[in-house]
């Protein structure tokens, strides 16, 4: 299917996105509905994995049958056989009656197991007998019992690694993974950050009957496009919902506004003033932003020493009264006394004295603020006050910039 046609799907299930890997997996998941083949569906804690065993039930010959959504993880591995394949009465301390279990109850429709890789190697044994005959034994009982289920399943943990480390069947990998489908985090989907931004915004502002929602400001979206969000989707919305509920002086979300909520690209710059951990903490260091500082200046100074050894091979007519333009300083043409004295006599420069050199005229004695103010202004100017193409130049990251423009007062330029 193309997005043309997945659009009504996405409509009826709240699904917002355009990337190409969302599109894929859910086109993955209409056309295996309609037989009970496994799927083992795969990705990132908060990725909305739990919405294609949904799709997969409502579009299958079973959507008339029942439905059980389980999450393995959230029971305790003493019960969850019980919980799974029910108990006979006096079964264990506590069964004071018997339990039909998930697959008795969904016979003839849809289980979803969610967090299958939390499973113990017990558990898991029994679930591939299911898989392979559909036979089961309750917990406390010697009767094989039968049943009709189809089984959806789902993990965020590294199945291939769990094998290896002998917590996680083989066998059972590959009975569930007859159809697989990968769920894609939420930080390689691009734009389709923004458009759940604007609809998380748009639902807490009607919820809340609040004038108008939080908007991004055209910075503030790259920030979020280059954030990791470790959290997924989930992340995205209670950040929303956090900013909605707490933004009273402005509805515009800016750069700065995001870092109070710890949200900055995690990406560590090369060559950046900031470096920033995958959970988006921040690893701030005034020594190594003092140290960056120091390399720009010298990457400056060594601009100005080509410059000198260029001009030594130069030879300057000492009647030529404009100043030799120099990079960032103000030159003031040197004559000699003879020239002064004689105007029309034109002699041969000299070569050790007489040239005025661009690195004479670097104000040494500029303190390293004053020398950090004036290469952000520089920066600013060549770049028309384009914030992000500044950054890139200076090679530190934009929330360093804007709080440089802040404390330098420099909003202006």
């Amino acid at each position: 299917m193309d997005a043309k046609e997945l659009q009504p799907v996405k409509q009826r299930y709240g699904i917002v996105g355009n990337c190409e890997a969302l599109n894929h997996a859910l086109d993955t998941a209409l056309q295996v509905a309609k037989t009970d083949l496994s799927v083992l569906i795969t990705g990132e804690s908060g990725v909305g994995k739990e919405i294609i065993p949904r799709l997969i039930h409502d579009n299958s010959l079973r959507r008339t049958r029942k439905y059980f959504a389980i999450n393995c993880g959230s029971i305790p591995e003493g019960t969850i056989d019980s919980e799974l394949f029910g108990h006979e009465k006096g079964a264990f301390t506590g069964a004071i009656g018997e339990h039909e279990g998930y697959f008795g109850a969904a016979d003839g429709g849809t289980l979803f197991l969610d967090e299958v890789g939390e499973l113990p190697l017990s558990t898991q044994a029994r679930l591939l007998r299911v898989l392979e005959n559909g036979e089961y034994i309750r917990v406390g009982s010697s009767e094989v019992r039968k049943t009709n289920v189809r089984v959806v399943a789902a993990t965020n943990v590294n199945i291939q690694a769990a094998i290896r480390d002998g917590k996680f069947r083989e066998d059972l990998f590959y009975r569930l993974n007859t159809i697989p489908i990968k769920m894609p985090p939420l930080r390689e989907r691009g734009e389709d950050i923004l458009l759940l931004f604007k609809k998380f915004a748009m639902e807490i502002a009607a919820k809340y009957q609040m004038p108008e929602r939080i908007i991004l400001s055209p910075d503030a979206e790259e920030v979020m496009k280059r954030y990791k969000w470790p959290g997924n989707i989930r992340q995205l919305k209670n950040i929303t919902e956090q900013m909605s509920i707490l933004m009273r002086d402005t509805r515009l979300v800016t750069p700065e506004v995001l870092a109070d909520y710890e949200i900055w690209p995690t990406i560590e710059e090369q060559g950046g003033l900031v470096r920033v951990t995958q959970t988006g903490a921040s690893d701030h260091s005034y020594a190594s932003e003092r140290e960056m500082l120091f390399q720009m200046i010298n990457a400056l100074h060594r601009e100005v020493s080509e410059l000198k050894q260029q001009m030594t091979s130069m030879t300057v007519p000492a009647h030529v009264p404009s100043p030799v333009p120099m990079q960032d300083a103000t030159v003031v043409p040197v004559m000699h006394q003879q020239e002064m004295r004689h105007p029309h006599i034109v002699e041969e420069p000299e070569h050790t004295d007489t040239t005025p050199y661009a690195e004479e005229y670097v104000e040494e004695s500029l303190s390293i603020d004053e020398q950090e103010k004036r290469l952000i202004i520089r920066a600013l100017e060549k770049n028309r006050g384009r914030r992000k193409k500044a950054a890139e130049e200076l090679h530190i990251s934009e929330r360093t910039l804007y709080r440089k423009i802040k404390e330098y007062g420099l909003e202006e330029v």
